[in-house]
């Protein structure tokens, strides 16, 4: 572990940028000092600011003195490396691997979702009728939610019992199911309640609130 971590995460716009949120979510977690810088998004700079930093024309990105690393699922597989008594992913093999592979069914799919359920944490639509596209993959979600934290209940609150990128991975998915007004099963929505009382998401929405109200929004 590094004495000294100097990490800067740069990232989009809080109140919409779901990728920032997780990488951001599992620094916080693991309670470790970082720069944070925000680049706006949607204007007229925006572009020419995050080609600035990063190769691929997106946030977030993630500065370690010399090294630099884009997109959420590397940053955290990163940070997983450089934190490893932190078991942001299961320690046993096979958990492991499932671990990874309900992180990057999150970062490869749910097209419908993200299409129809944009991330907006300040704002609440609670007569949204949800597309059936987006509902089956709602449907997925919440199996999957489940299925995991009853496999898991013995060990804690989290998807694999203690935090892991999996949960960073899920986490602004919680915050599209409380905009839009989603309903979920009881476990699931104890797992829900939980991710939202942590109090990094307590400030990242928190930080929302104040992003918006400065844009007139």
């Amino acid at each position: 572990m590094k004495e000294i971590p100097m990490f800067t995460l740069v990232i989009g716009n809080k109140n919409y940028s779901s990728w920032s949120l997780r990488p951001w979510l599992v620094l916080k977690m693991l309670d470790e000092p970082f720069n944070e810088q925000l680049i706006a998004l949607d204007q007229p700079d925006t572009k020419s600011r995050i080609l600035a930093v990063s190769p691929a024309g997106k946030v977030p990105v993630l500065f370690d003195g010399k090294v630099r690393v884009w997109d959420s699922l590397a940053i955290c597989e990163y940070l997983a490396e450089c934190f490893p008594a932190a078991r942001l992913w299961p320690e046993d093999s096979a958990e492991r691997a499932l671990a990874r592979a309900v992180a990057a069914e999150m970062h490869s799919g749910f097209t419908a979702l993200r299409q129809h359920l944009p991330m907006d944490i300040v704002s609440r639509h609670d007569d949204f009728v949800v597309p059936e596209a987006a509902e089956t993959d709602i449907r997925r979600i919440v199996e999957m939610w489940e299925e995991l934290l009853h496999h898991h209940q013995d060990n804690g609150p989290f998807l694999f019992g203690h935090f892991t990128i999996a949960d960073a991975m899920y986490a602004p998915v919680v915050t599209r199911f409380v905009s839009y007004g989603v309903e979920l099963p009881p476990r699931a929505q104890t797992y829900a309640d939980h991710i939202l009382e942590l109090p990094a998401m307590q400030q990242w929405y928190d930080d929302s609130e104040t992003e918006v109200a400065a844009s007139g929004g």
